[in-house]
């Protein structure tokens, strides 16, 4: 248990700027979420911008192409959220439609499977538990611009992965990172069902039953 201890704060005291700096933002965009606050895109872009740098030279490819998609999910997210809205009336938080959720999980078991096989011909660390953090975070963060409230439940599922994939390959500030995101991933779910409990029933119907986005 000590050596293990030592070895979580070696790594977290011997990590680089980019790393510090990715994890501060990180948690303050994850936060800003919860709240339902739009600076939260451009907090976010810087972030994954840095946190794409980090992985690409520990050759984590998966996370590279993701920090990619997600830097277009929060562009997307930022104008979804804000184009023809107001203080007075925001984007509601919503569910998604049972048809909507069943391809939701579809999405990440395809995703998982193809984008695993990929990396794994191309020699990438982790190849497949890498491909499933990249799997159920691409639909997570979709969902996320989307404002629908499953996108937390998929990162509850994707970060206990995640932690263990950045702690083989040594990124222990971003293991430790990861475990925090986990908790707040928790923190954000139940705060936006409070704010979907909140609202009438005509802010708070389901999403359409046959589509993803609703």
């Amino acid at each position: 248990m000590t050596e293990i201890l030592h070895s979580i704060w070696a790594g977290m005291t011997g990590a680089s700027w980019a790393e510090q700096i990715a994890t501060v933002l990180g948690v303050a965009g994850v936060v800003l979420m919860m709240r339902q606050n739009v600076w939260t895109f451009p907090v976010g872009l810087v972030q994954v911008a840095i946190f794409g740098f980090v992985c690409f030279q520990g050759r984590l490819y998966s996370q590279v192409v993701l920090q990619g998609m997600f830097f277009v999910a929060l562009v997307y997210g930022w104008v979804h959220w804000t184009l023809g809205r107001t203080a007075k009336n925001p984007l509601p938080v919503r569910w998604l439609g049972r048809r909507a959720r069943f391809y939701s999980i579809a999405a990440v078991v395809a995703i998982w499977g193809i984008w695993g096989a990929i990396m794994f011909r191309l020699g990438a660390a982790l190849a497949y538990a890498d491909a499933f953090v990249f799997a159920v975070s691409v639909v997570s963060q979709w969902l996320q611009a989307r404002k629908r409230i499953e996108n937390w439940i998929g990162w509850v599922i994707a970060n206990p992965v995640a932690i263990g994939v950045f702690w083989v390959q040594g990124n222990y500030w971003f293991a430790v990172l990861s475990f925090v995101f986990w908790g707040l991933a928790w923190a954000g779910f139940f705060a936006w069902r409070r704010s979907l409990a909140a609202v009438g029933p005509d802010e708070a119907r389901l999403a359409p039953a046959g589509t993803l986005h609703g």
